[in-house]
């Protein structure tokens, strides 16, 4: 850190992403919960295709791409936006909902970035602990006044709430918006994009990261009422109009007109998440009822952060959290049946 660097900064505790491994070593990698499976070749294709030539500018209004997205949501192109990663808009969001006199409510237990995104904007933020079952509170969450970000399922337990349980958290804070983090609703959650013609301060952040294998390319969006979306829109204008590019614009947009692809890819990850989940509880592990692509586990003879690191030296990367509470879980990817494998053996070893 430089003596010119801002005071305002100075105690900001970045987000640390999961290892991406760059020491030649090969790795089972189960830590940043990527699929398992590249884009569709459709989609690849479509990309080719129809990306823009990149001496110019890609379109500030992702136009092809919402139109795309309203089609798969039965939404109207007003009710959405889109951004690098779902964490862009995820800024977006505390910058355009949160003041002194709305703060950043959010569990303690849940995605590191809401924690960073309400420091680096200078916001005040409602902290609230999960249950002992590691659940939400919801009736605390209910009480607390602010703009709500719940992850749903939550990361990195993979628990997920109902969308009966969100209603009535809308129905109960008309006045607060409340944005749900649905990054890993397509491993078997309810999404709640259906309920933003209900409630108007509703927002749904997805992102194409996960489900629709494009990590890499960056491209994540948000569902809500027309004015939610103008606000973020009004952002986004103000920092980087160009914030997508035109190859992942069209990349996104193939892979939407691919859905089959997407659909039977989540089926296999679900398939797979059964397998991890009967095999490591047969080793004697224990874990939440995870409904994203990856599960929290914990050993009941053995620290997390040893497991973790012991996995490490035998080639696999899992993802371990000091945090009070969950020091002793390790956060899975659900990978292939063949890391699987790999994962099994390696934890047989240790554990023995």
């Amino acid at each position: 850190m430089s003596r010119f660097f801002s005071k305002k900064y100075s105690a900001l505790v970045p987000y640390v992403p999961g290892e991406q491994p760059k020491d030649g070593s090969r790795y089972v990698k189960l830590n940043t919960n990527e699929s398992p499976f590249p884009p569709s070749e459709k989609a690849l294709a479509f990309a080719n295709e129809h990306a823009r030539r990149y001496n110019l500018y890609s379109d500030p209004d992702c136009t092809e791409l919402k139109e795309a997205l309203a089609d798969t949501y039965g939404v109207l192109k007003e009710n959405i936006t889109v951004g690098n990663g779902s964490d862009e808009i995820l800024n977006f969001a505390f910058m355009a909902f949160c003041d002194d006199e709305h703060p950043a409510v959010y569990a303690d237990i849940t995605y590191g970035f809401y924690k960073v995104f309400a420091a680096v904007n200078n916001l005040p933020g409602t902290v609230i602990p999960l249950k002992e079952d590691l659940s939400l509170d919801v009736e605390t969450f209910k009480n607390a006044k602010g703009t709500k970000f719940i992850a749903n399922p939550n990361a990195p337990t993979g628990i997920a709430l109902p969308t009966s349980v969100i209603e009535d958290i809308l129905k109960a804070c008309p006045d607060d918006v409340v944005l749900v983090d649905e990054a890993y609703v397509d491993f078997g959650a309810e999404s709640c994009v259906p309920l933003i013609g209900k409630y108007d301060n509703l927002l749904v952040v997805q992102t194409f990261s996960k489900s629709r294998s494009m990590a890499g390319a960056r491209l994540g969006f948000a569902v809500g009422s027309a004015g939610l979306i103008t606000d973020l829109e009004t952002i986004r204008n103000s920092i980087n109009p160009y914030n997508v590019n035109s190859y992942t614009i069209a990349l996104g947009t193939g892979t939407l007109l691919d859905a089959g692809y997407t659909k039977a890819r989540c089926g296999d990850i679900i398939e797979n998440r059964a397998e991890y989940v009967s095999t490591l509880k047969d080793m004697g592990f224990e874990m939440t009822d995870s409904l994203a692509n990856f599960i929290f586990v914990k050993h009941p003879k053995m620290p997390g952060e040893e497991i973790y690191l012991k996995l490490k030296e035998k080639g696999v990367l899992v993802r371990h959290f000091s945090q009070d509470r969950i020091e002793d879980f390790n956060r899975i990817t659900i990978g292939s049946m063949d890391q699987l494998k790999e994962l099994a053996e390696a934890l047989s070893e240790i554990i023995k």
